[in-house]
């Protein structure tokens, strides 16, 4: 099977979060897997610098609407998947991340930058392509490539299937309607059986109703998105067609988050041989300056500093955090008000915490390594990543039970303790109580050696690695691809009728 991945971000070289990661690993698992498997993604001046020698394969003068001429340029990622580049100066080549500039503003031509990826997806997973190179399946990832499956939708001739991935719900793409003219979409696309949603345009809508297919990362999340409080008005939809919903929990990138062999880490280290563990732990403090108390344990967290990610709780706790003694250390950009009150947490405490602004991959690592307990509070999180890494480098989590977070982390307590399941702790109310108790229970367990080495082994011994999330993946590419042959042309989506027989699908 072809698979053409279309994606908004692409690790190490464009990334805001997970989405990143996830767009380099599972196509480089789907690969292995023995799938003809291409990404495709904008020509971010980062990607541009690293494959200088892209050539050109494509070129779209015009591809309606008000979109800009773009070309498609070929190059070989050295994990050997071929990287198509939406090559579009205008839209791809500026200062800031793959969405907002550098004073964090969303760029005011969203709707046309990724108008255009999506619109360029949809050509090249149909008879309008000028490749040879044909995809079964088109693998749209998030808003920012929900428009291809309807463009797809009113194309004429041969397209591939669609499968739209759910990210994270709360990013959705809502612009003005008049934008519809501005990406080429008919007008026939502006109804609630289409692109419209309460008035505006929504990319995500547009990928949920007319994908084949929808997947989320985790399997409690794909439930979760069903009810109003995680749905994000989408519940109504998503409940109509959880049929054709799955969730599937993301993987890690095994080779490059492995302690054995990490070359940011001070020392290297495995289960069998923890001290290295105990040697990354201070040479973290060492970098950032926080005392070197071995009955203090060192708490850490590498997270957007967002209110969906519950780092208010954990300023909310601080002052117990520096009394319990426990040690903290941060990394993180995000709500600037946030921002300034750990920051003063911090000053005011600066042997126990330690928060450094913005992202470096090294520290990352080394947090992960050199923390005894990871912290993910969040109050909702499709997958996470991070609390996989940790329980690989031997650090294990404390998380608020929702989302990946429940299908990764098993609590600790006597029953899980028993049968040799538990790996974390987590709480289920998103209060800074909550997450103080979690903690409190985290560190006396961290007290008992011989309970913290279990807990340690259970998590580092768990295989999170990508083949099965492709596994799935492929199943569902391979039902996909067995119904188009069998019906000759896409399968349309379902639809419910009142007792009128006039379509009603929810907003």
């Amino acid at each position: 099977m072809k698979i053409l991945f279309a994606t908004p971000e692409l690790a190490p070289w464009m990334k805001s979060g997970g989405l990143g990661e996830i767009s380099w690993s599972l196509p480089a698992a789907l690969h292995e897997a023995g799938l003809d498997v291409r990404i495709l993604a904008p020509a971010y001046a980062p990607l541009l610098a690293a494959f200088p020698d892209a050539r050109p394969v494509a070129e779209f003068a015009h591809t309606g609407g008000n979109l800009m001429p773009a070309r498609v340029l070929e190059a070989k990622a050295d994990n050997g998947v071929p990287l198509l580049l939406v090559d579009c100066p205008g839209y791809y080549v500026r200062a800031g991340n793959a969405y907002q500039d550098g004073e964090g503003n969303d760029f005011a031509d969203n709707h046309l930058r990724f108008g255009l990826l999506s619109r360029i997806a949809a050509l090249l997973a149909s008879d309008a392509s000028p490749l040879r190179w044909r995809p079964d399946i088109l693998h749209c990832n998030d808003w920012p490539c929900g428009l291809a499956p309807a463009y797809l939708h009113f194309l004429e001739g041969r397209t591939a299937a669609t499968v739209m991935s759910i990210h994270n719900l709360a990013f959705q793409g809502i612009f003005q309607a008049e934008t519809l003219d501005a990406l080429g979409l008919p007008a026939a696309a502006f109804a609630i059986d289409g692109v419209e949603y309460w008035s505006k345009l929504s990319f995500m809508k547009a990928g949920l109703h007319y994908a084949q297919r929808i997947t989320t990362v985790s399997p409690r999340y794909a439930e979760e998105i069903q009810a109003e409080e995680f749905g994000y008005g989408f519940a109504g939809l998503l409940r109509w067609r959880k049929n054709d919903l799955t969730g599937i929990l993301n993987g890690i990138d095994m080779r490059a988050w492995d302690p054995a062999t990490d070359a940011y880490l001070s020392r290297r280290y495995e289960f069998a041989h923890l001290k290295g563990k105990e040697a990354n732990k201070t040479a973290l403090r060492q970098r950032l300056g926080l005392a070197q108390e071995p009955s203090c344990p060192l708490l850490g967290a590498v997270s957007r500093i967002t209110h969906q990610k519950g780092l208010d709780l954990l300023a909310d706790i601080g002052e117990e955090l520096a009394a319990m003694p426990a040690q903290l250390a941060l990394l993180g950009t995000g709500d600037k008000r946030l921002e300034a009150a750990l920051v003063a947490l911090a000053g005011r405490h600066p042997e126990r915490f330690s928060v450094t602004l913005g992202y470096d991959e090294g520290l990352a690592h080394q947090i992960e390594a050199g923390a005894d307990i990871f912290l993910m509070p969040s109050r909702f999180e499709p997958c996470g990543l991070n609390q996989m890494y940790s329980l690989r480098y031997g650090t294990p989590p404390v998380v608020r039970a929702t989302g990946g977070l429940s299908d990764t982390v098993v609590d600790c307590n006597e029953a899980t303790l028993a049968d040799g399941t538990a790996n974390g702790f987590a709480f289920a109310d998103a209060t800074a109580q909550a997450l103080l108790d979690a903690i409190r229970r985290a560190v006396a367990a961290w007290h008992d050696k011989t309970l913290w080495r279990k807990l340690q082994r259970n998590g580092m011994l768990v295989d999170f690695g990508w083949a099965r999330a492709a596994e799935a993946y492929k199943g569902i590419y391979a039902s996909l691809s067995k119904q188009k042959k069998a019906a000759g042309t896409p399968r349309q989506v379902r639809r419910d009728r009142t007792d009128s027989g006039r379509v009603q699908l929810p907003r």
